[in-house]
């Protein structure tokens, strides 16, 4: 079950940078590109780091793919997926983000 989540507005986000929320009970990353007119939405958790701290990355491009670098070891998490570009069999959640007047609302699935 899920259902969208009202979390802040566009002028909240920091541009070219991330922020994390509290939603549903789960830390999640918000980046924003203005340039890309793209939010995305990561769960706030370093799997390899062991701490939610992925909204602190920095945040850019390889080969195209919208990415976060983790401020600990450094390893490059897809923003539209989740998947390390380091090592793929490790994902974290990505979440679905939308834009209603303003408003930046994610959707956070429960099993």
């Amino acid at each position: 079950m899920s259902r969208w989540q009202e979390v802040c507005t566009i002028d909240d986000l920091q541009p070219d940078s991330g922020i994390c929320a509290l939603i549903e009970g789960q830390q999640v990353a918000l980046f924003y590109m203005p340039k890309e007119a793209a939010v995305y939405a990561l769960n706030n958790y370093d799997p390899f780091g062991g701490a939610n701290v992925l909204s602190r990355g920095l945040i850019g491009d390889i080969k195209g793919q919208p990415v976060v670098s983790s401020p600990l070891y450094k390893q490059h998490f897809n923003l539209e997926t989740g998947v390390c570009l380091e090592d793929e069999t490790v994902t974290i959640p990505a979440y679905p983000v939308r834009i209603e007047n303003g408003s930046v609302q994610v959707r956070i699935t429960h099993a």
